[in-house]
């Protein structure tokens, strides 16, 4: 997949930053990658609010959309961001096809000769400029293309200063982050509750189709995790649907799969073992030891009955993406895969995301793929002196005995 990068502040997120980040696609990007920073070198004092409040807003801003990812590597470094730094960092997570693109303003085409590497970037990135200020075409050093898009006159300082004088700012923003500051009053917003995107209150996921089910289980899983697990389970559930695409899978189910398997991950282990036995089956000696690896469990009984979720290749999906277990279904062993080599882990032999996402690993089945994320799943956990149940050493026993490549 061909992505495109667009980094900033986002303090907060507004129209003209997703408007921008929409208007690359149609030059045959995939997927837009958003990078809220730390630290801007340009903003050297703090503006509005804290990075995981901006991070939050961004999240809330996206919900449901599979046209966007967001990604925290620069909150998680601190200090300050450089943009060449960010592309190294994202080159083997994400497995780019070819070079990934990335998003500047016009307003910020001016500086660029002096970012840190500046020609380095722009051999390393195809650089689009996007208008903010005015529909001329900027001078420019490097070669680029110049994004015919909208041009929105507004910027984050201008949303929080009418945010702050009660202003019309509202149209402005993504729904999702207008809730977020109408609810906690950021930048010194009149609190205003806002309706509940609880699936329960909404009829259950089910109601209103698919795209609509998983738009609601987005929004209630984000409520229900720290903001770094639920960028792990949107990541989760994107690359899931990916995969679903190429071996002929329902994308929609995989994705929902994806965003609700680590539902429970973040409860009290007490609570986990609570939903995790309403299951009817027995506790294994290991999840005696860990109960916290029963969260897969605990969440297949969630998602059945929170949100109504009756369909059996999800249910297995989230149950199992942990441990896996024999004759494991096709949209499992997608999700088993897609949690093991997602971009947020900063773990994962490359070699694994070149088999699931680059050329190298167009020829593999699914079970090849799965065979191989499992063992060096399996292996690396044993390399580490941790405990492996005798049920996932015979399966993986069986996969090699059954899989050649």
């Amino acid at each position: 997949m061909k992505y495109a990068i667009l980094g900033g502040s986002f303090d907060p997120v507004h129209n003209g930053h997703l408007g921008a980040a929409l208007a690359t696609l149609p030059l045959g990007y995939g997927r837009v990658i958003l990078v809220p920073a730390y630290q801007s070198p340009f903003k050297p004092s703090r503006q509005g609010e804290t990075a995981e409040e901006r991070l939050l807003m961004l999240l809330s801003a996206i919900s449901g959309d599979r046209r966007f990812t967001v990604d925290a590597c620069e909150i998680l470094r601190e200090g300050v961001s450089y943009t060449i730094d960010t592309l190294r960092d994202m080159r083997e997570r994400y497995q780019f096809d070819g070079k990934p693109a990335l998003i500047l303003g016009d307003d910020l085409a001016a500086s660029f000769p002096q970012w840190k590497d500046a020609a380095l970037i722009a051999r390393e990135a195809d650089i689009i400029i996007a208008s903010r200020l005015s529909s001329a075409r900027v001078l420019f050093p490097y070669p680029c293309v110049y994004l015919k898009n909208a041009i929105m006159d507004m910027s984050s300082g201008s949303v929080r200063d009418l945010i702050r004088e009660d202003g019309d700012w509202r149209p402005l923003v993504p729904d999702g982050a207008r809730r977020i500051i109408a609810e906690r009053g950021f930048y010194g917003a009149r609190k205003v509750e806002t309706d509940s995107a609880d699936a329960d209150e909404k009829g259950g996921v089910n109601a209103g189709g698919i795209s609509a089910s998983i738009r609601r289980a987005e929004d209630t899983a984000r409520g229900m995790m720290n903001p770094y697990r639920f960028i792990h389970s949107r990541n989760v559930a994107l690359h899931s649907s990916d995969l679903a695409e190429r071996f002929g899978l329902d994308s929609d189910k995989a994705c929902l799969a994806g965003i609700t398997h680590d539902i429970c991950k973040d409860f009290a282990v007490d609570k986990i073992v609570e939903y995790a036995l309403r299951d009817g089956e027995e506790i294994t000696d290991l999840e005696q030891e860990k109960p916290a690896l029963m969260h897969g469990r605990a969440a297949a009984t969630l998602i059945q009955e929170k949100f109504g979720v009756n369909d059996d290749g999800i249910i297995e999906a989230v149950r199992c993406h942990t441990t896996g277990k024999r004759n494991m279904g096709a949209l499992a062993k997608i999700v088993y895969i897609a949690d093991k080599i997602e971009a947020a882990r900063t773990t994962v032999d490359p070699r694994l995301r070149r088999l699931a996402f680059g050329d190298e690993g167009r020829r593999l089945t699914l079970e090849a793929l799965f065979a191989v994320v499992f063992n060096a799943t399996v292996n690396w956990l044993l390399e580490r002196g941790l405990t492996v149940q005798e049920e996932t050493l015979k399966l993986r026993d069986e996969i090699n005995h059954e899989e050649t490549y």
